[in-house]
């Protein structure tokens, strides 16, 4: 059979197919070398796949917030809401009745002790007290006659008993002239009591009179005008309020109530200090002045009503306003303070009921107050006894920690799967 394909083409010369031999050798060594070199890089590539899975698999430590302990002042206050008031406050009303004539005092119109603030139409009490006086007249009158009946009947008696012993009158003429004298003394008695009740009277009239004039029992200011000139007042079995005055306003007094649960640490000459709405970026320092023990029920809660002082020199404050006092219980100067927190903080726990970046949880039997801090990853305890609070920082009284130390508050970044 004759040769085909490219050997025969070559006319079997054996160096040909030598050299054809070597090239297609070539070419599979040049193929293998590409294949390893794709084996190779595939299992680079495993490689960094896998780390960066199993980087992603492995479990990381918790981020924590930390804030550090430090040495300070600290002011335990108790908050309480109430209003300011005057010291005194005045009503002044009408004990008669009748028409205003004048009004002479206006709102926030100051005032001295006995300075007329109006007038109420005073014709018929005049009139009252006239007549009253008329009466006295005429009563005074008849103890007058009276007494002359007296010192009249007194003289026949004595002159009746002379001529008796004489043996010129009869025993019934002394005693007709002896009775006389008793009627007419009687008589003078009846005068004189009928002259005191028309002096009574009159007094009762120029009272009345006199009220028909209405001053100012304090020193102070007008704070409310309830009536108006022309207006009839009438003094029934509730007397009208014409005015409200107010003592000398620089020296006012705050009332709060203090909730029971708070009661027990405020006392008496305790300092204060307390806002109002109308100024709320400044403070105004105050005095708890006393604090009292008959308890407020509101809704069911127990209050109980705390006096402070009210320093206005400034006249800022008005009566009624609403204060907010901060009262100072208790103050603590160069003790060390942790924040409330870090008291309340406990780390998470990972699924596997450990501690992330840290050993497996512990059972802690210990039920005192303690605090975490940071040993590499790892949140270890710190067992301390605290002292006051003001809501925000405690105090420490004991335990192994230090100034600068710092307390781990919360937890910032939290693993997927962690238990709070």
């Amino acid at each position: 059979m004759g040769r085909t394909g490219p050997l025969a083409g070559a006319g079997g010369d054996p160096e040909v197919v030598e050299t054809l031999g070597l090239a297609a050798s070539h070419r599979w060594r040049r193929r293998l070398v590409k294949l390893g070199l794709i084996v190779a890089l595939l299992a680079v590539v495993g490689v960094f796949v896998g780390r960066c899975v199993a980087a992603r698999l492995r479990p990381k430590p918790a981020r924590f917030e930390v804030r550090a302990a430090v040495v300070g002042d600290l002011s335990v206050e108790v908050t309480a809401t109430g209003t300011i008031e005057a010291v005194n406050t005045v009503e002044v009303g009408a004990e008669v009745t009748g028409r205003l004539l004048h009004v002479h005092v206006d709102y926030n119109d100051p005032v001295e002790i006995g300075q007329l603030l109006a007038e109420i139409d005073p014709e018929q009490y005049q009139a009252a007290a006239e007549q009253a006086q008329a009466g006295l007249t005429s009563a005074d009158a008849a103890v007058q006659q009276a007494q002359a009946t007296l010192r009249e009947a007194r003289a026949a008696a004595q002159r009746a008993t002379l001529e008796h012993d004489k043996g010129i009158a009869s025993q019934r003429e002394v005693e007709a002239t002896t009775a006389a004298f008793e009627r007419a003394r009687a008589g003078v008695a009846a005068a004189q009591a009928q002259a005191d009740i028309q002096r009574a009277n009159l007094r009762s009239a120029a009272t009345k009179l006199k009220r028909t004039r209405i001053v100012s029992p304090i020193r102070g200011m007008v704070l409310a005008r309830l009536v108006s000139e022309g207006q009839t007042v009438t003094a029934g079995f509730q007397t009208p309020v014409l005015f409200k005055l107010a003592e000398d306003l620089r020296q006012m007094r705050l009332h709060v109530l203090v909730d029971e649960a708070d009661v027990g640490r405020v006392r008496e000459k305790a300092t204060a200090t307390f806002t109002v709405d109308a100024y709320a970026e400044r403070g105004f320092d105050s005095t708890v002045l006393s604090l009292r023990n008959e308890p407020r029920t509101s809704q069911n809660v127990v209050s109980y009503e705390a006096l402070l002082s009210v320093d206005n020199g400034e006249l800022l404050l008005k009566p009624g306003m609403t204060a907010t006092a901060s009262i100072v219980c208790e103050a603590r100067s160069g003790v060390l303070l942790v924040p409330n927190a870090a008291l309340r903080f406990t780390p998470p726990a990972a699924p596997g009921g450990g501690m992330f970046g840290g050993p497996p949880r512990q059972s802690d039997k210990s039920t005192g107050p303690r605090v975490w801090v940071l040993v590499g990853d790892v949140p270890k305890p710190v067992a301390v006894k605290t002292g006051a609070s003001d809501g925000e920082r405690t105090e420490i009284t004991e335990g192994e920690l230090e100034a600068g130390t710092e307390v781990i508050t919360d937890v910032s970044d939290l693993p997927p799967g962690a238990a709070p």
